[in-house]
């Protein structure tokens, strides 16, 4: 694979690597789709939506718009039903379900989310916004609902962190790997 392809994966790490193994497995399905897919799973989501566009050779302008939507989607179903689907899964009687409602809620109410409910709106805009492994939309959401944060709030912080990590994904995947190729 050629180096100015590959950069934007070696700079995204985690995302970047499973993004790449994603774009792989739904080889046959069309490229937009596979981009909008991947920008909803949790972990991936908006950042492993646009390394997948561009190893797919995507346009910026093309790739921004479906990983938004595909990203924000889920978004409204996290803050207004996610309480609820934790609960019924902690009393449900499949094991995993159990335990996966309480690692997730676990993680909602950890470390992270201690600055989020000290600096609540700027808290969660900076820790959706910045592309780091265990951050974004998806664990905005899920610790913005279980911390009760209010929706005035919650909402345009997670949707301006958006459009923060946007700009820092597409410096990532298509910016530097021009100027490389430039240079």
């Amino acid at each position: 694979m050629q180096f100015e392809i590959m950069l934007p994966v070696l700079l995204a790490a985690e995302d970047g690597g499973l993004a790449q193994k994603l774009v792989g497995m739904m080889g046959g399905l069309p490229p937009m789709l596979i981009v909008f897919l991947i920008s909803m799973i949790p972990i991936l989501e908006l950042r492993g939506g646009l390394v997948a566009a561009a190893v797919l050779g995507i346009p910026m302008w093309k790739a921004i718009g479906v990983c938004a939507l595909g990203n924000i989607i889920p978004i409204p179903f996290i803050l207004l039903f996610i309480e609820k689907i934790l609960i019924w899964m902690e009393h449900c009687k499949v094991g995993w379900m159990n335990r996966l409602a309480l690692w997730l809620k676990e993680r909602a109410l950890g470390e992270k989310s201690q600055k989020i409910r000290k600096y609540e709106f700027v808290g969660l805009l900076l820790f959706v916004g910045i592309p780091l492994p265990g951050t974004g939309a998806w664990t905005g959401s899920l610790i913005a609902s279980m911390l009760h944060v209010e929706r005035k709030k919650s909402v345009p912080a997670i949707f301006l962190g958006l459009v923060l990590a946007t700009v820092i994904m597409c410096i990532i995947t298509y910016l530097i790997p021009a100027l490389v190729k430039a240079f």
